[in-house]
């Protein structure tokens, strides 16, 4: 097997389980799905859904870079909501962070998520 090399970023909140932010194999970054916690607080932001997703997506670039990379190194992203009303929102705030060629992408509608957020995302990078 590969080595696995771990990634950690103090810039996003802590694991909150038996989990790392990030695990790297060879050129490959899996990141863990994050909720929109704010990492110095480790609070939820609550203001609106669009502030949710921006801080989850702020997480995401914080442990991209500690990985070596950026968010435009996303190869593939997983997108978890409650309420799949928020799909249009999602898109908007994603392109605020990206710009084409976008990452291959999965909409998933679920029940409910950790700490009840509103959008939980994760995603792999190719470095």
């Amino acid at each position: 097997m590969a080595e696995k090399k771990i990634i950690h970023s103090d810039n996003a909140p802590a694991a909150i389980g038996p989990y790392s932010q990030a695990v790297q194999v060879g050129n490959l970054v899996f990141m863990s799905g994050q909720i929109p916690l704010n990492p110095e607080t480790m609070e939820v932001v609550t203001e609106s859904f669009e502030a949710q997703t921006v801080q989850v997506f702020e997480n995401l670039k914080a442990v991209a870079e500690a990985a070596g990379g950026s968010l435009e190194d996303i190869v593939k992203l997983n997108i978890y909501m409650p309420d799949l009303g928020n799909f249009a929102a999602v898109n908007e705030v994603m392109e605020r962070y990206f710009s084409a060629p976008y990452p291959a992408r999965a909409a998933i509608g679920v029940k409910e998520l950790p700490k009840g957020v509103d959008v939980e995302v994760e995603g792999i990078l190719a470095l």
